[in-house]
């Protein structure tokens, strides 16, 4: 039988606020266990919990972002369940009215066409803390260890449509939904640290076939080669389960990245096994279309914005502004140093090949932090256009200025690599170079052409680079007839 996949993803986001989403506690990653914690994300009795304006404000510019309706009245409610990591006993999220519906992005099919995938809802909610299995002895620990620092930091939910077909798809998704996410500044995007997860709701059915086919959900996938692994998985084992005469379990299941498989977990929950109700001690939140203006003028160019405006206004190819816009750090840089020189195809060599190889080794700094400013950057491609230094001598004067923050021209001063144009200066050592290689000389005019190269590299060899290439190159052609 010829099946059809349908997923649909729920992404996670940890939102950058400095303090958690219902009490002043820090939300900073990597701190001692239980040490940012008070009586509202404990969960003690008489605590209340605050929102967090902030909080609000990020989820309206990733609604506008999406295409989503901020709605004017939203709610915070309860979500019973009991678990270790879970201080309150409930969690407080969104249920019946939250903060963004219907929204939508734009990603590629299969097959290269455009294709909207539906964002059903967004809504604000609190993490759980994080429980710790210690390993102890040949059968392991008979204990867990929790720690609350992730308890009551703010979590946005994105809840796609069932659009998604096939595990590239939802990969694309994801990476273009992060990426926005991280432009706005709203979410770090950190797979490895959890402030991006995705659970994956996959079932299949016969191709044609309008009606669903019973899903599972594979919690907390923290990479897109994992996200595509495990959809992968799932598909495969859901039609062999099918294809056997069995029945697929609606059933919440976990992914071992080691094996590549998904394993089970527990029970799918409904939506009534949570006992949903309105969270009595906070009020609705509501959002004002002065607010939303507010937020619209506050957004930032997009990706997709950004990179069609490289393309047009820059001239670039599409390869170059998808790389250059990869972040909005480099993207700004990228657009300082063309400011600066007016050369915007060599500033995009420059970032995609020497900037990027540098800030690729271990232990680099971000693009904002680089030695290498984007004026610096600007300064050196004015050195080589105006030939002041050649295209070799600015290689080594990129990683001088690298490895010391200084500025271009002191380099260059300081190390004497400043070209050699005068023709005077330059017959010379083609006077030499021609004497000492007479059978080569014989040769390139009898027709070898192709050693000019030859002639032009000893030049600039006995000139130690120091020489215009396009002078010697002129030079020689007329001192050889």
């Amino acid at each position: 039988m010829d099946w059809e996949m349908v997923v649909g993803l729920e992404v996670h986001a940890q939102l950058l606020t400095d303090t958690k989403i219902f009490c002043g506690c820090s939300t900073a990653f990597g701190a001692e266990p239980n040490t940012q914690v008070c009586p509202t994300c404990l969960g003690l009795p008489g605590a209340l919990p605050v929102l967090n304006r902030k909080a609000a404000e990020f989820a309206v510019m990733v609604g506008l972002a999406t295409h989503c309706t901020v709605a004017p009245v939203s709610r915070f409610a309860r979500k019973n369940y009991f678990y270790p990591d879970l201080p309150k006993g409930y969690q407080i999220s969104q249920y019946e009215l939250p903060i963004l519906e219907k929204g939508w992005l734009e990603i590629e099919d299969d097959e290269g066409r455009p294709k909207r995938i539906g964002i059903t809802r967004i809504h604000l909610e609190e993490d759980a803390g994080k429980l710790l299995h210690p390993e102890a002895g040949r059968g392991g620990a008979d204990h867990s260890l929790v720690d609350l620092n992730r308890a009551c930091v703010p979590l946005m939910e994105i809840v796609s449509e069932p659009d998604l077909r096939s595990p590239r798809e939802a990969a694309q998704y994801v990476r273009k939904l992060r990426e926005i996410l991280v432009y706005l500044g709203v979410c770090d995007g950190n797979m490895n640290e959890g402030s991006l997860r995705v659970d994956a709701n996959v079932s299949v059915r016969p191709r044609g076939q309008e009606r669903f086919g019973t899903r599972t959900e594979t919690k907390n996938i923290n990479s897109f080669r994992f996200l595509e692994q495990a959809i992968a998985y799932e598909r495969e084992r859901q039609i062999e389960v099918l294809e056997d005469g069995g029945q697929v379990v609606q059933e919440t299941r976990l992914f071992d990245s080691e094996r590549g498989v998904t394993a089970s977990m527990r029970s799918k929950e409904e939506a009534h096994d949570y006992r949903y109700f309105p969270d009595p001690d906070l009020l609705p939140v509501a959002i004002d279309g002065a607010w939303i203006e507010a937020a619209a003028r506050a957004l930032p160019e997009l990706p997709e914005a950004k990179r069609a405006r490289f393309r047009e206004a820059y001239g670039l190819p599409a390869y170059d502004a998808e790389l250059l816009t990869a972040s909005r750090a480099l993207a700004d840089y990228t657009e300082a140093a063309i400011a600066g020189c007016g050369d915007p195809k060599a500033v995009s060599n420059w970032v995609m090949g020497p900037l990027l190889r540098e800030l690729g080794k271990e232990g680099a700094p971000p693009v904002e932090r680089a030695p290498v400013t984007s004026a610096h950057l600007a300064a050196l491609i004015g050195l080589i256009r105006a030939g002041t230094i050649s295209s070799s001598a600015a290689k080594e004067v990129f990683d001088a200025v690298w490895a010391t923050g200084r500025r271009p021209e002191e380099v260059v001063a300081e190390r004497g690599l400043t070209q050699i144009t005068d023709t005077s200066a330059l017959e010379a050592a083609v006077d030499a170079v021609i004497a000492a290689n007479p059978a080569e000389v014989e040769a390139y005019r009898g027709g070898k052409g192709k050693l000019l190269g030859f002639f032009v590299g000893q030049v600039m060899r006995q000139t130690q680079g120091k020489a215009s290439p396009g002078a010697v190159n002129e030079l020689v052609k007329r001192k050889l007839g």
